[in-house]
Order: structure tokens, then C-alpha cells, then sequence
């Protein structure tokens, strides 16, 4: 087949398993977009395309004994570059982890090859996870397929970005504030951050451990469902993981939504300095939900307004506590010529570290100090009880909360890398979500007058991860802003 670019996860599969193709040549036709379109894109810090083939062939091999681990064996795949691996390096985005290998492969790792998919690659991020933009790399930026001139989001704007070219069908990301739906949305594909334990985090560089959470960047929320399938389950080398077994996420696609209740909290639809053409995109979303048969009703989440500053404070406080273990011993990369321990400590971490990592290092290494730590942290950890009540309550009388994904579209390249401030506010519809632990979905819902996607963000209950991709893929069914494909990578 000549177009197997344009297939999305389930269709590979379909196309494999009806013999149209073999996962020799799906992986091969990835390679190929991927060596064609990123030099300009820049979704990719490292491929293993040999390994890849080798793998596909392998699975062809399989497939045809009938010993196919699962429907996507043999399928292409891409992985964000944070979790740790046996066979190649993890960086985090970071100059700090230069040459660091695992001894030990993370858990996704483990379970992507167990489901028998091929990684061809690691994509690039914001160092450590920490931006909203892919422009805190030490390696490279990352440009959006629907604009190169333009951010893809972040902090998994890699994953996005290669999942929006269709140079693979889906990627892994991570989300600590909205670092999986931001991008999600601002590249024009869907994004689901799983309730936090529904996924192990065992081998995920952390950034703040309370909030990380790992999950599938896809063309559609039956991709998503498919993978996050694979992913999902308990996992006994995390302590956070969720202990009972994962709903089959894909059985619960039906496409009815009739007599669903959708929370909007209000003010998050004419919020201070949003964009009036995403809101009404976000809008027009919940009309074609209506249509089907769902139900709005209005939900305060009054404490949400507190969202940004509580995570801002409890992320950098969890940040520089995880951090703290670089400085130039154990791994990674040491400043040469030091004189002194003191000076090795100084300088390693000065040159490893990029100025956004620095930043919110010394943030939360002040907000944990003695004398504001109950001023600072203890107050953010007692607002983030009270944001998770206001779910709660909201969902005693709705089933999802929706709201845009993004306050606006991607903006320009370099725009806002001196005003920190209007970086961080970029994540002002997610932040909650992680600060809850709720399971929360972006799905594309229009375009902007220039061309830019834009996303709607559904979040559900508890370990409801289900009810979430139902929406989010009833709505797909009577929709198409999912299939569009950017003008510079269509062909």
C-alpha cells in the first residue's frame, strides 16, 4: 500500500491482519516519513530504525504461525524521550543525562513490547518536562506541522507533533499539568492523561512525582483506547499503581451518548485574555454532543481559579527534590577539570541544566526552605484538597467536566520564552486535572481563521477513563477535524 501513512492504529491494523500490507512495510513507510518530513519538523531526537525493521520482520514471522502477541504487533510507534531503556539512552531533553543508559527498562517500555509494537523512536520535549512550548529542549525545537513557524505545545510536543505529520500513528507522552493534551491540541490530534495510577510511572524520569502520569498521543480516541489498553494495569513496582485490573477501553467505544451529563464550570468559556475563536470552537463541540443526545449542566469548580499557582508551587517543590539527584557522581553528564566537589556539583549542574529547569529548581527549593515551606507548599497541598472537592461535588450532579483544552492556538516561535508567566497560563485548563488525579481527554474540535487546530477537553471521574473516550469518540463519529492532515506533510 501505497498510503499507509494515513492509517491511524486500528486501520494498520486492519490493513495487517486482512493481509494488505505487513508490518515490515508499516514500519518502513514511518521511516520513511519520518527521514522525509522531520528535518523540518524536528519530532525526533533518536531513531533505531535497523532495530525497527528487524522487529517488523519479526512480527511478520509471527503473524503468520498465528502467534501474534496482540492486534498491533509489528505496528510503529513512537516514545517520548523520558522513560528508561536498556537499549538506548534517555536524555529527558537534558544536556545533565548525557550517555545515561537504564540498567532496567521502564514498564510501558516493557508492555509496548510485550503487545509486540515496534518503537522506531524517541521524541523530543521540554527539558525534564518542564514547558509548554518543545522550545526548552537542550537538542533542538520542535516546529508544528500545522505552521512550522509555530510551537507544537509541550512539554510531549515531540510525540504530538510526529502523530500530527503522520509520520506514526501514535506516540507515548507524559502530563504533569497538561503536558499530553496541550500539545494534543494545539497539533490537531487527541491526547488522554489516564487517571493517576491507571498507568505505572516505574521508569519515568520524574519531574513531580505527584502529578506525572504517562499516556497515548493518537489520530482518534479508538487509537487512544487501543493503546491505552496496553498500557494500563497494575503494576507491583509502583507504589501509586491502581490495583485492580483495566476495563476493556476499546468495548466501551458505542457511540452513545444519550442522557450524558456535561458539567461546565463557569468561566471557563469567557475567561480573561481567551481566544474567542477557540471558545466558540469548544462551544460548538458541546452543540454536537447536545445533538446526540447529552445533557449540559452548569458545575462550580470555584477553587480552580487558584489552579496555576497551586501547581506551580507543589511541581517546583517535587522538582527539586527529584532533581537533586544530578549532580555529576552517579551518572550522566560532569564538568571537566573541576577542582573541588563543591565546584564538580556547581559546575555540572550549571552547564546540565537549561535556564527553565534552573528556575523552577529554585522556586520550589525556596517554597520547601525553612520558614515558608507551611507558607508555601503546605497551603498549595491544602488548595489542592479543596480543587479536588470541587470535583467532587461538580460530579454528583454530571458525569464529565468539559472545557477548552488551551486558552488559545499555538503561538509563534520564540514569542514567549521571556515572559514565563504567559508560558505557564498556557496550561490553565489542565492543571486541575492532574491536581485532582482526574483522567482528562483532548480531543480536536475546529480550526481557528488561520488554519490553527484547536481542542476540547473532557475529564472524568476517578478511574473513569471509559466514559471519557466514549465521549470523546461519539463525538468523533459526526465529526472530521480528527482526519485532517496539515497542508505541508499531505503527500
Amino acid at each position: 500500500m501505497s498510503e499507509l501513512w494515513k492509517a491511524g492504529l486500528a486501520q494498520l491494523a486492519l490493513h495487517v491482519e486482512s493481509g494488505d500490507t505487513s508490518c515490515r512495510e508499516a514500519v518502513s513507510a514511518a521511516l520513511a516519513r519520518i527521514e522525509k518530513l522531520d528535518p523540518e519538523i524536528g519530532a525526533f531526537v533518536r531513531l533505531r530504525a535497523d532495530a525497527a525493521l528487524a522487529e517488523a520482520g519479526a512480527a511478520d514471522e509471527a503473524r503468520a504461525k498465528k502467534r501474534a502477541r496482540s492486534r498491533l504487533h509489528g505496528l510503529p510507534i513512537a516514545v517520548k524521550d523520558i522513560f528508561a531503556s536498556r537499549e538506548f539512552e534517555t536524555h529527558c531533553g537534558s544536556r545533565i543525562l548525557a550517555g545515561f543508559r537504564a540498567p532496567y527498562d521502564a514498564t510501558v517500555l516493557r508492555r509496548l513490547a510485550e503487545a509486540g509494537l515496534v518503537v522506531v523512536g524517541s521524541t523530543n520535549m521540554d527539558e525534564f518536562a518542564m514547558g509548554s512550548s518543545t522550545e526548552n529542549s537542550a537538542f533542538q525545537v520542535t516546529h508544528n506541522p500545522w505552521d512550522p513557524a509555530r510551537i507544537p505545545g509541550g512539554s510531549s510536543g515531540g510525540s504530538a507533533a510526529a502523530v500530527a505529520a503522520r509520520m506514526v500513528p501514535a506516540a507515548l507522552g507524559t502530563d504533569t499539568g497538561g503536558s499530553i493534551r496541550q500539545p494534543a491540541a494545539l497539533c490537531g490530534v487527541v491526547g488522554i492523561k489516564p487517571t493517576y495510577g491507571r498507568v505505572s510511572r516505574y521508569g519515568l524520569v520524574a519531574f513531580a512525582s505527584s502529578l506525572d502520569q504517562v499516556g497515548p498521543i493518537a489520530r482518534s480516541c479508538a487509537d487512544a483506547a487501543l493503546l491505552l489498553g496496553v498500557l494500563a494495569g497494575h503494576d507491583p513496582r509502583d507504589a501509586t499503581s491502581y490495583p485492580q485490573p483495566a476495563p476493556n477501553f476499546v468495548a466501551a467505544l458505542t457511540g452513545e451518548v444519550s442522557g450524558l451529563r456535561i458539567g461546565l464550570p463557569r468561566g471557563f468559556f469567557d475567561g480573561a485574555g481567551a481566544d474567542p475563536e477557540t471558545m466558540a470552537a469548544a462551544r460548538e463541540a458541546l452543540s454536537t454532543l447536545q445533538g446526540l443526545g447529552a445533557k449540559t449542566v452548569p458545575v462550580e469548580l470555584p477553587n480552580s481559579a487558584h489552579g496555576i499557582a497551586t501547581y506551580y508551587l507543589i511541581c517546583t517543590a517535587e522538582a527539586s527534590s527529584n532533581l537533586s539527584r544530578y549532580d555529576g557522581v552517579k551518572y550522566g553528564f560532569r564538568a571537566p577539570a573541576a577542582a573541588t566537589l563543591d565546584e564538580m556539583y556547581e559546575r555540572t549542574r550549571s552547564e546540565g541544566f537549561g535556564a527553565e529547569v534552573k528556575r523552577r529548581i529554585l522556586l520550589g527549593t525556596y517554597v520547601l526552605s525553612a520558614g515558608y515551606y507551611d507558607a508555601y507548599y503546605r497551603k498549595a497541598q491544602q488548595v489542592r484538597t479543596l480543587i479536588r472537592a470541587d470535583f467532587a461535588r461538580a460530579f454528583e450532579s454530571c458525569d464529565l467536566v468539559a472545557m477548552p483544552t488551551t486558552p488559545g492556538p499555538a503561538w509563534r516561535i520564540g514569542e514567549r520564552v521571556d515572559d514565563p508567566l504567559a508560558m505557564y497560563l498556557a496550561d490553565v485548563y489542565t492543571v486541575t486535572a492532574n491536581l485532582a488525579g482526574l483522567p482528562g481527554l483532548s480531543v480536536p474540535c475546529g480550526f481557528t481563521r488561520a488554519g490553527l487546530p484547536v481542542g476540547l477537553q473532557l475529564i472524568g471521574r476517578p478511574l473513569d477513563e471509559v466514559t471519557v473516550l466514549r465521549a470523546g469518540d461519539a463525538y468523533q463519529r459526526h465529526t472530521d477535524f480528527h482526519e485532517r492532515v496539515p497542508q505541508g506533510v499531505a503527500r
